[in-house]
């Protein structure tokens, strides 16, 4: 599932206990008639994927829908959801900009076709 939108916040990675887990909280807020706050989470090694982008940016956004299931001490059954993020590009379409052109010597042309040989495309 993917979200799309523009960065309103990227939060500074946090480590928990002695096991070293890592998150990262990157807020995405969509382009649609009633713009929504997506919190994100990333966690272990993809907090680093947030290094390379700024707030404000247009983005697309890799996610996973997470739920898990807690008893209390009293015995109460709750609930709990997470959006995880696990892969981020960058919209470049959204900034304007068109992707560079290959040059025009990245081509070859072909030279050892010949007109005995046709193709058997059938259109």
């Amino acid at each position: 599932m993917d979200i799309q939108g523009k960065i309103k916040m990227i939060g500074d990675a946090q480590t928990f206990g002695s096991s070293g887990f890592r998150k990262r909280e990157l807020v995405v807020t969509t382009e649609e008639q009633y713009p929504q706050h997506l919190m994100v989470e990333f966690v272990q090694d993809k907090t680093d994927l947030l290094n390379v982008f700024k707030e404000g940016q247009s983005v697309k956004v890799s996610i996973n829908l997470r739920g898990r299931e807690w008893v209390n001490p009293q015995g109460e059954t709750k609930y709990f959801n997470s959006i995880q993020g696990w892969r981020i590009e960058a919209l470049e379409a959204a900034s304007g900009q068109m992707p560079p052109m290959p040059p025009e010597d990245a081509f070859e042309p072909i030279s050892d076709f010949s007109e005995d040989q046709h193709d058997d495309l059938p259109f």
